[in-house]
């Protein structure tokens, strides 16, 4: 194959010559048809002009002869008659004369005619000079013998004599005439024979030479023609059966050429275009690598391996200063290769730089066997190399923006054509693109683990068991480019060994659907922590979702959070809850039914001014909630009433641990990377026993205070918690004194005990919550809350559909906590 840029020169006797030489033997051979044609055409008009002469000449010999007989007639009229008007005609003939036979020696067609002619005028002339002149200057003067038979008869001989040299002329230029007519016939016959076999010569040439010519040039033109027609309709592969022929052979050779090239560019486009669209499509830095091993393998070269700077897998900024690095991908046509497996760390040999503090080029190593040490410091891993057969490598720096990121290195084996300078070019686009890439996975990465890291951050890192229920929840993060969900889920203990189930979802990804779930978050459970029906927290939540980008700038696409808001009472078994615009969580009974929870869902959070329902159920002791985000259920291949479906089949148990339940769901739903975060929260419900709360009605007078003291003090005795009577007395004390002077009717006091505390709660029936405030020296009110707070863990104030209720709870001792049955 001929290389770019050189030349091969013409062969020897090549078309050129040959063609030349074929044309001029042709042009000879025509030229000489032609000069016989010519030659042919001018004896024609020689023999015309010939033939035409010989008339003339013939008829000018009668004219002489005519005027020797006008003479002679004109001298005998004169002699018989003597009268003159006969000299007049003899004197005309005579005078006539010269003038005819001059003409008749010009009109000759020959020289022996000519001759002839000369010799018809000298005998005219001398019988006219010397007899007929003679003749009659004696009649004129009377001579007899002017008249004498003598001379009568000398006369007739001179005369016949005369004619008979006119008939001789005349005789002779016939014969002359004749002859060179036979002569121009014959002539003319060999002319056309050597014509006719001069024009078959001729054709015969032409033939030959056009048959030469067909064979040689247009055959072979024609036979590139059609593999030109192929190669132009994109059959790369079309190739000249090489012929040899002169200059034909550098065409075939010259096309053959370019064909290669042609294809050969076209592989290195294809393949440049094959990365462009098959590198970068996972945003994650292993795949990616993976994916131009893919590419590389084996249409560039034999191996490929990918190794990247520690920093750059874990998403963070490359330094450019690592002294190893971790080999993310590598593969073959081969799986034996000698070349150190993924995963494994390899010293930093950096391609060598152009200039100093610039970035490395891309390096060829035409034959690995002439290395030096420095490209493979330890030598038996080269001796491996050389054994195994590898050849040649190009090593491609893989950098972006300035900063080196790690190596590529193509290898090439004995078995294939080495690395040529050409390919450095393909290396380095194939690194460029690929490094693009890789950077992007890497802040992909980085941006993907720094909103994983905010949500851990922002949801619930250790839910605390509640008596109320049992629960296990899973949360996925989206695996797709979009990033990080706004997905979250809590559980919240409420006063009165309540407890608030939570789910809720963002609509967006990242870090700002992040930060939005966790400010959501953190409104629920200070909603929550007022005691607000569900209803009324979401529209408390709906309010504040609308004046999340007050004064923020851009908005934040908030609108369209969802969140499902649940309250269970362990005591009452029943449970509250209300929806904005989230599924509405199934109801799993004991006996393994799942059925659909009843109530519609709201609309999404941010629209502002519509109305929640709260749905009220009855849950019977070892009910299981499934609460659960859209992730769960509906995916780009999964329809919302399939998803559905699907996990109702899957949450059929019976008393199955929530922990297995929740692994079964997920692993049934999910069966590879999410397409949206995925949360799901099971919450197993119980009973608080009965035994466990104690309740009184209680008069609204001051007088009954004290009874207030004293049934607490016999349920305490009841429940051995003798130790709390003293501060639970003073606590009921105040709590009760303070709802019989400032509140209404009706008044109860109830104490509840929990695993781990004592709740005490008086509702009565005004909605006026008391506010805790600091009492001056001189008041007389306002140290009733003040004291309660002092004394136990915590207290507060919820609002209820008859009034409110104030409530305080205080921790068990550590013996009694150990020793109380649990919620079952």
């Amino acid at each position: 194959m001929l290389r770019r840029g050189r030349t091969t020169a013409p062969p020897r006797g090549g078309l050129v010559p040959l063609t030349a030489v074929a044309g001029a033997l042709l042009a000879v051979l025509i030229g000489l048809v032609f000069l016989m044609l010519l030659w042919a055409i001018q004896d024609a008009h020689s023999s015309l002009v010939s033939a035409r002469g010989g008339r003339p000449a013939r008829d000018q010999a009668a004219v002489v002869q005519n005027t020797i007989l006008d003479v002679e007639s004109g001298q005998e009229s004169y002699l018989v008659t003597r009268q003159d008007q006969f000299l007049r005609s003899w004197q005309a003939a005579r005078a006539a004369f010269p003038a005819q036979a001059q003409r008749l020696i010009d009109v000759s067609t020959s020289p022996a005619q000519r001759q002839l002619a000369w010799q018809i005028r000298q005998a005219g002339q001398s019988f006219i000079d010397d007899y007929s002149v003679p003749l009659v200057d004696a009649a004129r003067r009377g001579a007899p013998a002017a008249s004498g038979a003598a001379r009568t008869l000398q006369g007739e001989r001179r005369v016949d004599a005369f004619r008979g040299r006119i008939s001789h002329y005349i005789t002779a230029e016939r014969a002359a005439v004749s002859r060179r007519e036979r002569a121009l016939e014959t002539w003319m016959h060999m002319l056309i024979v050597a014509a006719s076999l001069g024009v078959g010569g001729a054709v015969l040439l032409i033939v030959g030479f056009g048959a030469y010519v067909t064979r040689v040039v247009v055959w072979p033109v024609r036979r590139m023609a059609g593999f030109a027609t192929r190669l132009a309709a994109g059959d790369l592969s079309a190739r000249v059966p090489l012929s040899g022929r002169r200059e034909i052979g550098q065409l075939e050779t010259a096309f053959n050429t370019m064909a290669g090239s042609l294809e050969k560019s076209h592989r290195r486009l294809r393949l440049l275009y094959d990365a462009g669209t098959a590198v970068g499509n996972t945003l994650d830095v292993g795949r990616t690598a993976d994916e131009l091993v893919r590419v590389a393998v084996p249409r560039f070269a034999d191996f490929v391996t990918v190794d990247l700077e520690e920093s750059v897998l874990r998403g963070g900024e490359p330094t450019s200063a690592e002294k190893a690095l971790r080999r993310v991908a590598a593969g073959g046509v081969r799986d034996d290769s000698p070349l150190a497996p993924v995963g494994a760390l390899i010293p930093v040999s950096a391609p060598p730089r152009s200039a100093p503090g610039a970035l490395p080029d891309a390096a060829l190593l035409l034959d690995l066997r002439a290395a030096e040490a420095a490209t493979v410091p330890d030598a038996r891993t080269m001796d491996r190399l050389i054994e195994y057969g590898m050849g040649s490598l190009v090593t491609a720096p893989l950098s972006v923006q300035g900063v080196l990121m790690g190596v590529i290195v193509f290898w090439r084996t004995r078995g294939s054509p080495p690395f040529e300078e050409d390919d450095l070019s393909d290396a380095e686009e194939l690194a460029a693109k690929s490094a693009r890439a890789i950077d992007n996975a890497r802040r992909y990465t980085r941006e993907r683990e720094t909103a994983l890291t905010l949500q851990r951050s922002l949801l619930p890192q250790d839910l605390p068991e509640r008596p109320a229920v049992d629960f296990s929840y899973r949360y996925l993060p989206t695996g797709t480019s979009a990033g990080v969900g706004g997905d979250w889920l809590d559980v919240i203990p409420l006063s009165g060994t309540r407890v608030a189930l939570v789910v809720g979802d963002v609509v967006g990804h990242g870090i700002q659907a992040s930060a939005t779930m966790g400010r959501l978050r953190m409104a629920v459970r200070t909603l929550a922590d007022v005691d607000l029906p569900p209803d009324e927290l979401l529209t408390h939540l709906d309010d504040l979702v609308l004046h999340l980008d007050d004064g923020a700038g851009e908005p934040t696409g908030e609108v369209g959070s969802t969140c499902l808001y649940a309250v269970y009472d362990p005591i009452s078994r029943r449970c509250a809850l209300a929806s904005a615009g989230h599924p509405m969580p199934f109801v799993i009974t004991p006996q393994g039914a799942v059925e659909p929870a009843p109530g519609q869902a709201g609309p999404p959070l941010g629209l502002g001014g519509l109305p929640f329902e709260t749905t009220e159920l009855d849950l019977a002791q070892g009910t299981t909630l499934a609460l659960f985000s859209n992730g769960l259920v509906h995916s780009r291949n999964l329809d919302m009433s399939q998803g559905l479906e699907r996990l109702r089949r899957a949450l059929a148990t019976t008393g199955e641990p929530l922990e297995e339940v929740c692994d079964r769901v997920v692993a049934t739903l999910r069966t590879g990377e999410p397409a949206d975060d995925v949360t799901l929260l099971l919450a197993r419900t119980h009973a608080l026993p009965a035994d466990r709360v104690a309740t009184w009605e209680v008069p609204a007078d001051p007088e009954h205070v004290a009874r207030a003291r004293t049934l607490t003090a016999g349920q305490l005795g009841a429940w051995r918690l003798e130790e709390l009577s003293f501060t639970t007395e003073l606590v009921v004390s105040e709590l009760v004194t303070n709802a019989i002077r400032y509140g209404g009717t009706p008044i109860r006091l109830r104490l509840i005990r929990d695993t781990t505390m004592l709740i005490c709660e008086v509702s009565d029936g005004s909605s006026t919550a008391p506010h805790l405030r600091r009492a001056r020296v001189f008041d007389e009110g306002g140290r009733g809350l003040l004291l309660v707070a002092r004394l136990t863990q915590r207290w507060g104030t919820r609002q209820t559909s008859a009034g409110k209720t104030i409530w305080c709870e205080q921790e068990l001792p550590a013996a009694d906590a150990s020793e109380s049955p649990g919620g079952s």
